[in-house]
């Protein structure tokens, strides 16, 4: 796998071209599954562990939709590595943590499967704004694909087989990375996020399970899979994700019309920060990025776009700007290389 090249190419479902894509950044798809007659991850032994290996590249190479996929064993990657994959969401901080764990990543970063993380396989499939149809539609013939050449742990009462009971049935999470700053400055948030729980939906940080809901993004996904179809899985997403965008759409045109002065200060001077501080950590480059994303949403800021403000939500992680720099910095000499990173973007982009 060519690290370099992924670090400098920017992965396609960042590229604002989705429904509803100004609130919406991407949506995910994930199939777990496990092969038939092998212990689960956690239980199998070292030469089990190789044969999971060696089933799941033969399945890759046949897969047509994965023809120019790329493989890293996260064995012999430094940590550095691993938390840059973490960041641009190809691997979960488990499998970072799997000394016998690889990664297949497709082109565009659109596929990715994990091996031998939770589960055998965990296959991934992304896509720009709120896409769940065509992200499921994408996933379910890649893995029609694999199920040519792997025999998966399946039961026909309990559908398929897997090392958490949460993700029995269908196997499937299907996500949506969303953004809902008016939520937040209106102050309805929390009652949003408690709506959404109440409907069976777990709320999780940028980076999935544990982690802190920074600059007002969050995941959305399901949490039941077992006695639903892929499609009412599905087309249950799509329907509370609709109606939380109506609620935040709603939320931006108060703030509009209520607020807008104190709104656009804010907007701007978070623009200003990001366009001229020398010293940006990371958590206030995404509290910054989320206003100026806001902004763009609105109309108000057209310096930069969308894209490129996705784009630095991921570039601006710290093992992302550490190897855009090609070299390990602490954190002072991060903060300092993260801001020059930001305003290269920023201002290339004006220039157009």
């Amino acid at each position: 796998m060519d690290i370099k090249k992924i670090v400098e190419t920017p992965a396609e479902w960042l590229n604002n071209t989705g429904t509803h894509a100004d609130i919406v950044i991407s949506t995910r798809v994930r199939l777990a599954r496990n092969l038939d007659g092998i212990p689960f991850t956690n239980c199998a032994k070292e030469p089990e562990i190789n044969k999971v290996i060696s089933e799941v590249k033969n399945a890759v190479k046949n897969n047509p939709y994965l023809t120019n996929a790329s493989m890293l064993d996260l064995s012999q990657v430094n940590n550095l590595v691993k938390q840059f994959l973490v960041e641009r969401h190809l691997i979960s901080r488990e499998l970072a943590e799997n000394k016998k764990g690889i990664v297949f990543v497709g082109d565009k970063e659109l596929i990715n499967i994990m091996v031998n993380e939770e589960d055998h396989l965990r296959i991934q499939t992304f896509s720009s704004g709120l896409e769940p149809q065509r992200t499921w539609q994408m996933i379910n013939q890649v893995d029609d694909e694999l199920s040519k050449s792997l025999k998966y742990a399946y039961s026909s009462n309990w559908g398929y087989l897997t090392a958490c009971p949460t993700n029995v049935g269908t196997g499937m999470r299907t996500s949506v990375m969303i953004h809902l700053p008016a939520l937040d400055i209106t102050k309805q948030i929390r009652k949003i996020l408690h709506a959404i729980s109440q409907v069976g939906l777990a709320i999780r940080g940028l980076y999935g399970e544990g982690t802190e809901a920074l600059g007002d993004f969050f995941q959305i996904s399901n949490q039941i899979t077992l006695g639903r179809s892929e499609e009412e899985i599905t087309e249950n997403i799509e329907k509370i994700t609709n109606q939380i965008i109506g609620h935040e759409q709603k939320a931006r045109e108060v703030l509009i019309k209520e607020n807008r002065i104190q709104l656009e200060d804010q907007i701007l001077r978070a623009y200003a920060t990001l366009a001229y501080a020398r010293v940006i950590s990371s958590k206030e480059a995404l509290e910054l990025l989320s206003l100026v994303r806001l902004g763009a949403g609105i109309g108000l800021i057209k310096e930069v776009s969308l894209k490129v403000i996705n784009e630095l939500l991921v570039l601006s992680q710290p093992a992302n700007v550490q190897l855009l720099a090609g070299e390990v910095l602490s954190n002072p000499a991060r903060d300092v290389r993260r801001a020059i990173i930001i305003q290269q973007k920023l201002f290339r982009e004006k220039i157009k």
